[in-house]
């Protein structure tokens, strides 16, 4: 019933099975949570304990060494999947087997159906500590011929590698077997680069993380060093608003820029910590006086550090990255306005600012330049002021709010469009979907969080792993494609292909965090394979533990060599009817 009704749409809430096991119908489009043992990419059961208000049922019939194992096993508020006992997951492949096989005829099925690859999260309460059972229908067009059965086992974590297993005598096992007398042998191996390399020998700590994944051909020992011919692919999840990063200064103008778009929608302004020392107030007015002293021909080109500090830099810009990411040296009125005005830090304070700048316009003290296109409220008013009259504009409500917002859209977005055809790496047409005006302002800001997130990432790229121009080029297509499709999301993982070479020195005297093999004989849907796996965290989420910092990058008397490691085996058998 269940997979009749997630024909037409996957359920979005688990079923209840016999009041103990929840039934969740996974769809190919989703992750799966067996992906490193299973390669299926179709619709799957996955079963799993039900919740009775997060209490266990004292009428559950376990064993009491289960009992014990699973409530060590398990977190005691956890809102994850609850695995099921060993024993209670092999009654339900049982019971799924039983009513796929044709040759069941007394239990009187009129219509065998096929159904989806069935996978049950187990608690390791046997003395394998098996953590998955799975089975897989073997098929010949639409008949069923047989049973794929797997057991996923799960051991540590470990640091000592003397336990690990020896590549010849898992080749000899396999073999032995499935009666095979040829393998074929692939490797996995995933490592963390940022943990790797540093800024300024501190490491970087956060959402982020790039690391990279690594498949090879033909493995000859265990936790081997992958071959530089492999096929690698660079994962990239990355959080802006690292204090570290180079364009940290970016950031809490854009966290500005936030603000204002959440008062126009809200009504209410949280005003941040103000990005210059000086009020507002002070540098509106210095900087309206040297406007009046330009326009009365004084020369003010004595004091340079002044004029410098006109320009304003979008960004304090570390000495690493200054080839890449340079202040604009072409902010118009408007925008260094906007360097003045960010550090508001009341509505009353902005009011003053507007109403200082609108009398000056009016009174013509002042001739400033803007660049064209402009659509803010402040460009119309000082296109308004060069032919003598502007129209009388009610500072109240929500217009200062917009006018401030919208010139800092102007600014900041001119800051990205600068970087990324500044560098290459995208034309204006590519970018106007990022830059458009065509749509409401909160859109609008959105979009410039997605160029932000963009900038973060290749300046991370280059500074971490000194990206140059033809990886940063892909890349940057990678991320421009999904963001015209998806909203910001800083949890995404980016992948970008690319050779194990490149990035070798961030890893070749490093552990991985998963090393694997995969042994498998046979073709088609008589393959059978072996997994071996180490990894550094629990392989399986329902097997987290509450003293989980004790499983994760332990070491062993201080050394990073003896990293402890989780030791995961998956085999499989089949079962033919006919």
């Amino acid at each position: 019933r269940i997979y009749e009704e997630g024909r037409e749409s996957i359920p979005e809430h688990p079923y209840l099975f016999e009041s103990d096991v929840e039934i969740c119908l996974i769809g190919g489009s989703c992750k799966s949570p067996i992906e490193r043992f299973w390669n299926g990419n179709n619709m799957m059961y996955i079963l799993q304990k039900a919740r009775h208000n997060e209490e266990s049922d004292p009428m559950e019939e376990s064993k009491p060494d289960d009992a014990i194992y699973a409530s060590e096993l398990l977190p005691k508020e956890s809102s994850g999947p609850v695995a099921l006992s060993v024993r209670r997951a092999k009654q339900l492949i049982s019971l799924y087997t039983m009513v796929q096989n044709p040759n069941m005829t007394h239990l009187k099925i009129s219509e065998l159906v096929v159904l989806p690859p069935l996978w049950i999260r187990c608690d390791g309460s046997d003395p394998e500590h098996t953590c998955w059972l799975g089975a897989e229908p073997l098929k010949a067009g639409n008949k069923i011929t047989g049973i794929n059965f797997y057991m996923v086992t799960c051991d540590g974590p470990a640091a000592d590698k003397t336990c690990f297993a020896n590549m010849e005598e898992l080749k000899m096992a396999h073999k032995m077997k499935h009666h095979s007398s040829i393998v074929m042998t692939k490797g996995f191996a995933q490592y963390e680069l940022v943990r790797a390399a540093a800024i300024e020998d501190t490491i970087i700590e956060s959402e982020s993380n790039i690391y990279i994944d690594i498949t090879w051909n033909t493995v000859d020992k265990i936790l081997e060093t992958p071959p530089l011919i492999s096929a690698a692919t660079l994962n990239i999840t990355l959080e802006s608003g690292d204090p570290r990063s180079p364009v940290y200064q970016l950031y809490r103008e854009l966290q500005f820029l936030l603000a204002l778009a959440e008062g126009l929608k809200t009504g209410v302004t949280e005003w941040p910590e103000p990005l210059e020392s000086e009020s507002a107030v002070e540098l509106v007015q210095e900087f309206l006086t040297d406007l009046k002293k330009k326009l009365d021909g004084y020369c003010i080109s004595g004091n340079s550090n002044e004029t410098e500090k006109i320009k304003c830099d979008t960004a304090a810009v570390d000495s690493s990255i200054k080839s890449i990411f340079s202040e604009r040296g072409d902010l118009d009125f408007a925008e260094q306005l906007w360097c003045k005005m960010r550090s508001v830090s009341s509505y009353q304070e902005l009011i003053v600012c507007f109403t200082l700048i609108i009398k000056s316009l009016e009174h013509g003290e002042i001739q400033p330049w803007i660049h064209q296109g402009s659509s803010s409220l402040l460009s119309k008013l000082i296109q308004q002021s060069y032919h003598g009259k502007i129209e009388v504009i009610s500072l109240s409500g929500i217009t200062p709010i917009q006018m401030l917002l919208e010139i800092g859209l102007d600014k900041m977005k001119k800051d990205y469009v600068s970087f990324f055809i500044g560098q290459e790496l995208a034309t204006l047409t590519y970018l106007d979907y990022f830059i458009s005006t065509s749509v409401d302002l909160q859109e609008q800001v959105h979009r410039v969080q997605k160029l932000h997130h963009m900038l973060e990432i290749m300046v991370s790229c280059t500074v971490l792993l000194q990206f140059k121009h033809e990886n940063l080029f892909p890349l940057t297509q990678i991320c421009m494609k999904y963001y015209k499709e998806n909203p910001l999301n800083e949890k995404h993982v980016f992948q970008l292909p690319i050779r194990p070479a490149l990035v070798k020195k961030f890893y070749q005297n490093d552990n991985p965090e998963i090393w694997k093999v995969d042994i498998s004989s046979g073709h088609g849907q008589k393959e059978v394979k072996t997994t071996w796996q180490v990894s550094t965290n629990p392989p399986v989420e329902h097997m987290t533990s509450n003293t989980t910092g004790l499983f994760s990058d332990s070491t062993v008397n201080g050394s990073s060599e003896e990293r402890m490691y989780f030791i995961t085996m998956a085999k499989c058998s089949q079962v033919h009817f006919t």
